[in-house]
């Protein structure tokens, strides 16, 4: 359970950077202040989408039901099935982190796109 707490404690952390990520914009030509209330607007749209902590805690649930099944499946004891459930949480918890960010990165992008703007990344 510590390394549980010592590997998501850091990404819980950092589990709203999704929303809140600034895309390269080409900014020729933009006028900055209605660029800056843009951002904003396509940032608070990207809080709806579903971001890294909710993603997260349903994939480490996921892997930890996983994770207990590979270890029961491969004949392991209480330990060994335990072991393999707090891996599967980890990876499942990381996956859907990652998941979590890049959706809603994908929307702030594509706000921003729809907007007129030339988003570089």
């Amino acid at each position: 359970m510590k390394a549980f707490a010592l590997f998501f404690t850091p990404l819980f952390l950092v589990a709203c950077a999704g929303a809140n990520v600034k895309p390269i914009v080409d900014m020729q030509g933009v006028n900055q202040a209605k660029y800056d209330t843009d951002l904003q607007q396509c940032q608070a749209y990207a809080t709806q989408q579903d971001g890294a902590a909710k993603s997260g805690l349903t994939d480490a649930a996921m892997g930890v039901a996983a994770g207990a099944l590979l270890g029961l499946v491969a004949g392991g004891t209480g330990s060994n099935i335990a072991q393999s459930a707090g891996v599967g949480a980890i990876v499942g918890g990381g996956y859907g982190l990652y998941q979590g960010n890049k959706a809603q990165e994908a929307v702030v992008t594509n706000c921003l796109r729809g907007r007129g703007y030339k988003v570089l990344n």
